[in-house]
């Protein structure tokens, strides 16, 4: 009971001061976008380079892990496109239905692995966005290029990919974890910024909300909603199983599946030409829908 009420009062308190904070105190728009910089290109690496760096590679299920990932991330690609055809959506929907199918709140993700499984949590946490973070990108970014006819150009996407902050503090931190650790005095200015990341991350997430658009196509959002919510964390807990993934790596890996779509997908989806205001309806009611559905998962897992 202890571990429930720290995985989900602090995640939902701090998600909801968010969104009474911008609605009431912070209401310019530009502190928020700085704080979520912020969080994206500082405080959050910090926390997978500190949590990565720290791993001992030896004793990880690196191939069983990264195939329950993959495989469950590469269903939900197939499934999320395929639904937004037969829903009758043109290419800039279909790019936010596959955003909110396949992407996860990973603020939210670590906040839950670590309050539910401590430090060890954290740590496999940082290795299993290492191995989600370059997949949903070069998946997104595919997706966005192939609009309108249009080729992808392999220079430009494989920039995107080597540019993207939480994929270098990944390499980052698997080349310390290989080079025996992250050094002395490093390790504390990490740490310092790595505390920080979560209840920062978590007040922007809340920012981001926009419940005026909950009404905003609700069968997509409602078939979305349950491809990510649930279909996505069964088919991890699948191929789990069938692939006798370890206690601690698969309660991690289908706890990050179970996520949310990251807020910053509405960015993502402004930026690089899809639907943003379908997108900004599905974050809003994933995040809603998940305060409830991520506690059942976590007690499923707990069975």
């Amino acid at each position: 009971m202890a571990a429930w009420l720290d995985a989900f009062v602090a995640t939902f308190g701090l998600i909801g001061l968010g969104a009474v904070l911008r609605a009431r105190m912070l209401t310019d728009g530009a502190v928020w976008a700085g704080m979520e910089k912020l969080v994206f290109t500082v405080l959050l690496p910090a926390l997978l380079v500190s949590s990565i760096g720290a791993v001992d590679l030896s004793k990880l299920p690196l191939g069983s892990l990264a195939a329950t990932i993959w495989g469950t991330l590469a269903v939900g690609a197939v499934l999320s496109v395929v639904l937004a055809r037969l829903l009758g959506h043109g290419h800039a929907a279909m790019t936010s239905v596959l955003q909110g199918g396949i992407r996860y709140n990973n603020l939210m993700a670590f906040a839950v692995a670590g309050a539910v499984h401590g430090p060890a949590g954290i740590a496999m946490g940082g290795i299993a966005t290492g191995l989600i973070v370059p997949f949903v990108q070069v998946t997104i970014t595919v997706a966005f290029a192939l609009g309108d006819g249009r080729r992808p150009r392999p220079l430009r996407l494989v920039w995107q990919i080597i540019t993207n902050p939480l994929i270098l503090a990944c390499l980052i931190g698997l080349a310390l974890a290989v080079a025996g650790g992250v050094p002395l005095g490093v390790g504390g200015l990490l740490r310092a910024l790595a505390q920080g990341s979560l209840a920062v991350g978590l007040l922007c997430v809340g920012a981001a909300l926009t419940p005026g658009a909950l009404t905003a196509q609700p069968p997509t959002q409602l078939l979305t909603g349950f491809l990510k919510l649930f279909i996505m964390p069964a088919i991890a807990t699948a191929l789990a199983l069938a692939l006798g993934l370890e206690p601690l790596a698969a309660a991690v890996a289908i706890l990050f599946m179970a996520q949310p779509t990251a807020s910053t997908s509405y960015v993502q989806a402004r930026v690089m030409g899809g639907d943003a205001p379908l997108m900004a309806a599905m974050i809003t009611t994933q995040h809603v829908a998940a305060m409830v559905t991520l506690p059942l998962w976590v007690w499923l897992l707990a069975r």
